[in-house]
């Protein structure tokens, strides 16, 4: 029998299994982002022989056909030519390196111009060495995403959307499907919606910053992970029980710094109760966010109930050091002229937003964008002319 206690030897493997673990993990990542930093390089070899060419596009097939063949014959898979001139467009789509700002662990501002040149092998005595040995990079693409991300993030035209992405990938740790997921339901072109120009180029340097409660709302939700159909006989706790049940989902689709509270949390009134669908808290505002569901169009009704769960938390549960409560009704449709007349001209806590449970084709949700700040547009021209008159 041994002499070793049982209990030490399961605290031991345990232990060693741990650092085993890690050990693995850290390899995993370093192999990761020497693949990343690869790819970059051999896509920037590619593009400045491309340049000398003649015929650029002949000359490219060509040259890149040439160069997987002999690749593939020295280092086996991997380098074929769908591979190769995935790994030139990523160069072409990141000539800087890494959009992810410093404070994420991205690179240093001009870090895409310096190397760290790798030990060269030493050279035939009386020969010099034809062509230097390859670079290694200094921190172009901190070990944050994978390769796989960024095969994601080519498929965005846009670069300024692609450096959103990328940045909010990295702040948030979305994983591969999570990042599909957002590029798939136009998270950015949802946020950029009645933003200027300038403050579009904020969201692709800096990513989404909540800083006040409009931070928060995109316009429309997209809600397709719950698997509902929008049918006449659903009821509103058919919806908020299917976001229970995909709490994670919702989290990710409603935005950054949400903690969930309570649902159907009761507020009692001279013995009146009153239930407030969901209640979230955001860390980043500060701030309690009460979320009513509403089937069907918002009805000034509908905001003057949020109105009194909101007046109802700023007097009885807000502390001193947190910011005024914020509500938002979720709604399938609403009268944007409606919401601005029947709110305050000073409202920043009650917010509408419309949902859907169908994620829409690229063309569908910008179509539906446009008409959004087209009318946003008209009521503002209607408001100035009203208050010329």
């Amino acid at each position: 029998m041994s002499d070793v206690p049982e209990r030490s030897s399961d605290e031991l493997f345990e232990r060693i299994a741990a650092i085993v673990e890690a050990a693995r993990g850290h390899v995993a990542r370093s192999v990761n982002t020497a693949m990343v930093h690869a790819y970059w390089h051999i896509g920037r070899e590619i593009v400045e022989v491309e340049q000398h060419g003649q015929d650029r596009a002949r000359y490219g097939d060509e040259l890149v056909k040439q160069l997987s063949a002999r690749l593939t014959r020295q280092f086996g898979k991997g380098f074929n030519i769908t591979s190769l001139k995935r790994m030139r467009q990523f160069y072409r789509a990141f000539p800087n390196g890494s959009a992810i700002p410093t404070e994420l662990g991205g690179p240093e501002k001009g870090a895409a111009v310096r190397h760290l040149s790798l030990e060269a092998p030493a050279a035939p005595k009386g020969a010099a060495l034809r062509h230097p040995s390859p670079v290694a990079a200094a921190v172009l693409f901190p070990p944050i995403l994978s390769w796989t991300h960024y095969r994601l993030l080519l498929t965005i035209e846009s670069a300024e959307a692609r450096a959103f992405y990328e940045i909010e990938a990295a702040r948030e740790g979305w994983s591969v499907r999570q990042l599909e997921r957002q590029i798939a339901s136009l998270l950015f072109e949802r946020l950029s919606m009645n933003k200027n120009q300038d403050e579009i180029l904020a969201l692709a340097r800096r990513g989404q910053e909540v800083a006040v409660p409009a931070d928060v709302i995109k316009d429309p939700f997209v809600l397709e992970f719950l698997d509902l159909k929008e049918r006449p006989t659903a009821l509103e706790r058919d919806l908020e029980r299917a976001i229970i049940d995909r709490l994670e989902e919702f989290l990710l689709e409603i935005g950054k710094g949400f903690c969930f509270v309570a649902r159907q949390k009761r507020l009692t009134l001279d013995g009146d109760h009153f239930y407030v669908d969901l209640v979230f808290y955001n860390r980043l505002l500060r701030a309690f966010v009460l979320v009513d569901l509403k089937l069907g169009k918002l009805t000034h009704q509908d905001l003057g109930q949020m109105q009194m769960y909101v007046n109802y938390f700023d007097r009885y549960q807000r502390a001193e050091h947190e910011e005024r409560t914020i509500g938002i009704v979720l709604c399938s449709a609403k009268n944007d002229a409606m919401v601005k007349i029947t709110l305050p001209e000073d409202n920043e806590q009650i917010l509408a937003a419309r949902y859907q449970m169908y994620l829409p084709t690229e063309e569908e949700l910008k179509a539906e964008l446009t008409r959004e700040r087209e009318e946003a547009e008209r009521v503002l021209r209607l408001s100035g002319s009203n208050e010329e008159s």
